[in-house]
């Protein structure tokens, strides 16, 4: 078989992948669509315990109802059921998605309408038909047509969304700074351990602070980035910056946070940049 063969059958293979899994979503009967979401809402929430581990999220005791019987659940997230849950207060909304009629497979899910057409791998299956077809064109046809081919598809992200992007770290400035700051405190600092294939051993630290909004409600969140030494910060004293429409979203150094935001759009420039060049060097080339 030739290298064209080869190709119809990489592309027939992912391309009746594809279509099944279109066909299915524009039927409604995918998992995914098929999948119960609810919101559900934290009523208690445990403080870490100091030196534990971070993998497992903050533990609380959440509960929702089934609309199809209007039973109420009240669980916990104790075993693997979806995200974690890295900051919490009683009354927070939380996300859970279950399969229809199994409450008791329930999973925690940040953004509970992600995904909800179940498109995810007759998308992935699209990819793949694309790569393939520039995979050809630069062993075929020579590469700087493999360099627009990968050229195109980022700018045209990239055009996307770097506006974007920028759009939304002003917000978040905006927002951390639309209030005055609260007191805060770090109330532990959890360890994880690993080892990679090489068998060394990499420690994580990652301090757990509270902190009371304007409204008095209490907040214990993780706090992986903002704070200097964090392996030394259990109860320090810190000052809190949060968003008052979701204390989620918050920062213990407002300087390091528009750095690092910055810092994020400026990568996102340089890649949208290079997707430019990309496509031109292979014109040229041509």
């Amino acid at each position: 078989m030739d290298l064209q063969g080869y190709l119809a059958l990489w592309c027939g293979a992912f391309g009746t992948v594809a279509l099944v899994g279109y066909g299915r979503s524009l039927a409604g009967v995918t998992p995914a669509q098929r999948a119960v979401r609810v919101m559900g809402w934290i009523e208690r929430v445990r403080e870490p315990r100091h030196g534990s581990s971070q993998r497992d999220g903050i533990s609380v005791v959440v509960s929702f109802q089934d609309p199809s019987t209007g039973q109420e659940f009240t669980v916990t997230n104790d075993a693997d059921h979806g995200e974690r849950i890295t900051a919490a207060w009683t009354g927070r909304e939380v996300g859970v998605r279950y399969p229809r009629g199994r409450p008791h497979a329930y999973q925690f899910v940040g953004d509970l309408w992600a995904g909800r057409r179940g498109l995810g791998w007759p998308n992935f299956a699209v990819f793949l038909i694309y790569a393939g077809l520039v995979v050809f064109a630069a062993i075929d046809w020579g590469w700087p047509w493999a360099m627009i081919g990968l050229g195109v598809p980022w700018t045209v992200s990239g055009v996307f969304y770097v506006p974007q992007n920028a759009r939304l770290v002003n917000r978040r400035i905006d927002a951390l700074t639309s209030q005055p700051p609260v007191p805060g405190r770090v109330i532990a600092v959890l360890t994880d351990t690993s080892t990679d294939a090489d068998g060394d051993t990499m420690t994580s630290n990652t301090p757990v602070i509270t902190f009371t909004i304007h409204e008095g409600t209490s907040v214990i969140a993780y706090c992986p980035d903002g704070l200097p030494d964090p392996v030394k910060s259990h109860g320090r004293d810190v000052t809190i910056h949060y968003r008052s429409d979701d204390p989620a979203v918050f920062t213990p150094d407002l300087a390091a946070e528009s750095r690092s935001r910055s810092l994020d759009t400026a990568f996102s420039v340089v890649a949208l940049l290079l997707g430019v060049a990309a496509v031109v060097v292979g014109v040229v080339l041509l």
